[in-house]
């Protein structure tokens, strides 16, 4: 690997300028334009809220607030990743007229979600404000925990990225695991509400610290805990470098599988 291709400011420049056109590409597509963005996110949560909150009538003080903050910061998890699977495959065009690192889709597709998850996130915030959690102190966390998501994000973006060209039916698995690992990153329940002896596994999975961190913030009105984040980070960092070693490695082998 000749370098971090990809942090050459051209390419910087591509991803920032993909992101933009991808965005007004996408929303020109829907009647709702950019609106749907906020509308599917919120229809989907309407439903868990039906499910959990109303029929079943399960969940802790503040459910409300509590499954909005959880599904929110589960989905850009959960889209970047599923954005990103046939990211690579589906640029066969510019792949084929020109020679630029395919780490750039998957980062695209990142920067894109980022931008959507942005846009939901602040309404969650005002919704929030309303509800009665005030702005805090603690808000000055919150781009920390971001970043630390967003690298989580892109972790295993670039990974599954690079995979599916090879393998196009792991799609469907990943799909799957995405479903289990939902219902295990607290999303719908307390991660306390778990009997001790079991905590340790359950905060194995990056995403179970994440989500507690932005509680702790917006609702808990403390600072989240800096060392479950901190490995996480370490995590997201090496799965980065990973994933991004993984892409450039298999570089030319995309180019002859687009051509099959």
């Amino acid at each position: 690997m000749k370098g971090i291709r990809i942090l050459q400011p051209r390419y910087r420049e591509l991803i920032w300028y993909k992101t933009w056109a991808g965005l007004r590409a996408e929303a020109s597509q829907n009647y709702l334009s950019f609106l749907w963005w906020i509308f599917e996110p919120l229809l989907s949560m309407a439903v868990y809220y039906l499910v959990f909150g109303v029929l079943i009538k399960r969940g802790t003080a503040d459910f409300v607030p509590f499954l909005l903050i959880g599904l929110i910061t589960w989905q850009w998890f959960a889209n970047t990743i599923i954005h990103s699977m046939n990211s690579i495959l589906g640029s066969r065009q510019l792949m084929t007229q020109v020679d630029l690192p395919k780490a750039v889709f998957p980062s695209v597709i990142a920067g894109m979600d980022i931008i959507k998850f942005s846009c939901v996130f602040v309404l969650l915030l005002v919704f929030l404000w309303s509800y009665g959690f005030l702005p805090n102190v603690y808000y000055a966390a919150l781009p920390v925990v971001m970043f630390i998501q967003f690298t989580l994000n892109l972790t295993f973006s670039y990974l599954v990225a690079g995979i599916i060209p090879f393998f196009p039916d792991v799609r469907f698995l990943i799909q799957a695991l995405l479903q289990l690992v939902f219902f295990v990153s607290g999303v719908l329940f307390d991660g306390s509400s778990i009997p001790e002896q079991y905590q340790q596994y359950f905060y194995l999975n990056p995403m179970a610290n994440v989500i507690d961190a932005y509680r702790d913030i917006l609702m808990h009105e403390r600072w989240p805990d800096w060392s479950s984040l901190g490995v996480v980070f370490c995590f997201g960092c090496v799965g980065v470098v990973t994933g991004y070693v993984l892409i450039s490695h298999y570089d030319r082998h995309y180019l002859r599988i687009i051509a099959r």
